[in-house]
């Protein structure tokens, strides 16, 4: 099982793990209610479903970068706890904007792509907290934990996110801005987390810098391609709308099972992590992971029973979590702390902004052909990538802990 040693000795963890928990709940119900709202408001396009994930990633991955230049000079604290406070604000106007008689579709895009902004420029900073808050050894242990939360919500926000959309999306949307006033109030309870010192001044200088630090360094690089391997071919969520309404006849409820079912394998994953803290070869693992996740994409591609289908998507979410703990935690002891936050924003860019290329991809190819034909060859395209990324990367492959 996970190890709770973390929330045991940080309190400081303990309030981060908390109010992330209750934040991403919200978030989750916000992300099917969006893609819900999307694809009736734009006469039910995958399309379109896809390409408000696109047009964010520019704001994502901006955001992102320079949060973390501004990460590694800044009270950490500080800067997570007025971040949230803006994006409750933004969940609040999405509410609004929902409960008007014609909604604006515009807004919609707007909304979310400043949303992905703010969320971009905070999330490296609470990454890079973790290794503040606990030991160097307790990190494979603080990084499930912190898998934990994420897939909780991803279990528990989507499927609350399809009930909420179906009944009112204002509530939905409401129910996101309160959300982040968790972790407003849970970072400011901490203990400050001021800057050590040595980092450059915030800006494209730093960001360069941050880039620099990746030349030659094959493992680092490993973190990132992987991921980006399997978000951007293997990512099938929103095909989730079309599949639920064309192959599966149903609603938004069900829909809300589909984006929750990958959650529900993850967080299965995440509290049974305990055996992936003595994996000797991480990076090997990691490709492994990967693979699994490609052909069961794949496989959900096919699927004609709902109940299969959504087993498929949680297998998928199993081999994610674990690909991911061990990612964060070979990120955190392969880099410097002065550019801590900054390769953590690469990795949050990695994190966020491939599943929105990914939804694109997915989105894209399925309108010019069908949903399984999308879905089946992102999946297979995916376990080639890693193969191939294995083959190109033997220092990543060969790394032991």
């Amino acid at each position: 099982m996970v190890d709770l040693a973390p929330l045991r000795a940080s309190r400081d963890f303990r309030l981060l793990f908390s109010g992330q928990l209750v934040s991403m709940l919200g978030s989750q119900i916000t992300i099917v209610a969006v893609a819900y709202q999307v694809y009736h408001l734009s006469g039910r396009s995958t399309f379109q479903v896809g390409a408000i994930s696109l047009v964010s990633l520019p704001f994502l991955i901006a955001g992102s970068l320079y949060g973390g230049t501004v990460g590694d000079v800044v009270d950490k604290r500080t800067l997570l706890a007025w971040s949230a406070l803006g994006l409750s604000a933004l969940s609040g106007l999405l509410a609004l904007n929902a409960d008007l008689t014609h909604p604006s579709l515009v807004a919609l895009y707007v909304l979310t792509a400043l949303s992905a902004g703010l969320a971009g420029f905070a999330n490296p900073a609470r990454s890079a907290a973790i290794p503040r808050l606990v030991s160097t050894d307790k990190l494979i242990a603080a990084y499930s934990l912190n898998q934990t939360t994420i897939q909780l919500a991803t279990v528990v926000g989507p499927a609350l996110g399809g009930l909420l959309a179906a009944v009112s999306l204002p509530v939905a949307y409401g129910a996101d801005a309160v959300s982040f006033l968790a972790i407003f109030v849970a970072t400011l309870a901490m203990s400050p987390l001021p800057a050590l010192g040595g980092a450059r001044r915030p800006g494209l200088g730093a960001i360069r810098e941050g880039f620099a630090y990746l030349r030659g360094r094959q493992v680092v690089q490993g973190v990132y391609l992987l991921d980006l391997n399997a978000m951007i071919l293997g990512m099938p969520s929103s095909l989730f709308p079309a599949f639920a309404t064309e192959r599966f006849h149903a609603g938004a409820f069900v829909i809300g099972l589909l984006y929750a079912a990958p959650g529900v394998g993850g967080l299965v994953g995440a509290f049974t992590t305990g055996w992936v803290e003595h994996i000797r070869r991480g990076g090997r693992a990691v490709v492994v992971a990967v693979i699994v996740w490609g052909l069961a994409i794949a496989a959900f591609g096919v699927a004609t029973t709902l109940w299969l289908a959504l087993a498929l998507l949680a297998i998928a979410g199993w081999a994610d979590v674990i690909s991911a703990v061990l990612r964060n935690a070979i990120l955190q002891r392969s880099i410097d702390e002065t550019y801590r936050t900054r390769l953590s924003s690469i990795q949050m860019a990695v994190v966020t902004g491939g599943p929105r290329l990914g939804n694109f991809e997915a989105g894209a190819v399925a309108a010019v052909t069908t949903p399984t034909f999308s879905a089946v060859s992102g999946g297979l395209g995916c376990v080639i990538g890693a193969l191939l990324l294995a083959w190109r990367l033997p220092q990543f492959v060969r790394l032991e802990a």
